[in-house]
């Protein structure tokens, strides 16, 4: 919309004689003179002043937001002051989806990302901010994976901060910034014998899980919200529509991580031990929430459930009975007391490994593997689990070999 400069000083009015005249007004000489004014694309007027002897400057001034305007880049100035706390705390109290998420960000922002930036201006951000931004991460020891989240997080801040019109673009994507740095970790999936001693070690009760997670790469919250419904014994398929897990630390029924509904192959022996389980530990009606707390209630008859009929809880689970298999099994050291040591590389996650693993030395395809583990991208396995492939330096190296050989002319 077109604007105008505004002079305080002066003033044009029409005489005795119907004459355009100018003349001082009750401000001549007080405070600034000039007031450069334009209108935003929602019809706000906004505006900027300047001193006597600067109407140039208010007209080159006012000239760049127009021009910012007709191009779609316009920039509130009044947005562009608000601070990064104040834009991000905003924010998060409008988000929707997972409230553990929600409250996640919250927690990391207000630990790690408020204390370094968030007094500053948004409009004030450039490359340089978070460059050091990352560098004080780094500093604090954190592992390079959590630092990335807190880094994600500042981005995805700074993202909405750029569509609301408040920064001109996302210091986070610059060429120049690299995200934390991650250290390569290998996976090194477990041997045989160690998920059947495990799975030995375990009461009976939750010894299926450990058949579940290394013959079907299920994830433990969607052991934990297995449901006979998904259960098809005759084409041996398992449906892994849903899991349990804990929405701000109370128990709800949601779709698998990433929203990812997937077929996997249900084979002989972990369809045995399922009938097996079943007979011996018939599944039970549970009612919980779905997605949230406050979500609509929703009946699933779980196949695994605790001694007195109802759901069973991760972390017990996991300190109860996980932990005192791995030790029992040697996997980890066993406790003087009941509480073991952190054990995060033997979590359950350890059987989908070993499942990987399986399938791969076996010949299958990062494109089929990525589908049974509910990897919504095939790049994401390759990225863990390149490594496990079985290596073609061997079979190139023989093949070239017989072609390069000299040929026999009496053969």
């Amino acid at each position: 919309m077109a604007g105008h400069i505004f002079d305080r000083w002066i003033k044009t009015t029409t005489d005795a004689d119907g004459k355009s005249v100018r003349v001082k007004t009750d401000r001549h000489g007080v405070g600034m003179r000039y007031q450069a004014r334009y209108h935003t694309p929602d019809g706000q007027r906004k505006n900027k002043s300047f001193p006597d002897g600067q109407k140039r400057l208010a007209e080159q001034w006012l000239s760049t937001m127009q021009a910012d305007l007709a191009r779609g880049d316009f920039i509130d100035p009044d947005a562009s002051r608000t601070t990064f706390q104040e834009f991000a705390e905003k924010w998060l109290a409008n988000q929707s989806g997972d409230p553990n998420t929600r409250a996640s960000m919250e927690s990391q922002l207000k630990l790690h990302a408020f204390p370094r930036i968030g007094s500053r201006r948004l409009g004030s951000f450039q490359p340089s901010h978070i460059r050091e931004f990352v560098t004080q991460l780094e500093a604090t020891g954190m592992s390079g994976a959590y630092a990335r989240v807190i880094f994600s997080n500042v981005r995805a801040v700074l993202s909405a901060a750029v569509e609301d019109g408040c920064l001109r673009q996302n210091p986070c994507n610059s060429r120049t910034v690299s995200p934390p740095a991650v250290g390569a970790r290998r996976v090194v999936p477990w041997e045989p014998e160690r998920v059947f001693g495990v799975r030995g070690a375990m009461v009976e009760r939750f010894r299926t899980m450990v058949d579940l997670g290394a013959g079907c790469g299920l994830r433990q919250g969607e052991i934990l919200g297995l449901a006979v419904d998904s259960i098809d014994f005759d084409s041996g398929t398992l449906h892994v529509v849903q899991q349990l897990k804990l929405s701000l630390s109370k128990a709800v029924f949601a779709p698998p991580k990433g929203g990812k509904l997937r077929d996997v192959p249900l084979p002989d022996p972990v369809a045995e031990a399922l009938r097996e389980h079943i007979k011996r530990f018939p599944p039970v009606e549970i009612t919980l929430p779905w997605m949230r707390a406050n979500g609509q209630p929703v009946t699933k008859r779980l196949i695994f459930t605790g001694p007195n009929g109802g759901h069973v809880w991760r972390t017990s689970l996991n300190e109860d009975h996980w932990k005192p298999a791995l030790a029992k099994a040697g996997v980890i050291p066993k406790a003087k007391s009941r509480e073991h040591a952190a054990a995060r590389e033997h979590g359950m996650h350890a059987l989908r490994h070993f499942y990987a693993s399986v399938l791969l030395d076996a010949g299958e395809s990062i494109k089929a593997l990525a589908e049974y583990l509910g990897h919504s991208d095939p790049g994401l396995t390759l990225k863990v689990y390149a490594h496990l492939m079985p290596s073609s330096r061997e079979r190139a190296r023989k093949a070239i070999g017989q072609v390069l050989r000299p040929q026999d002319p009496t053969g």
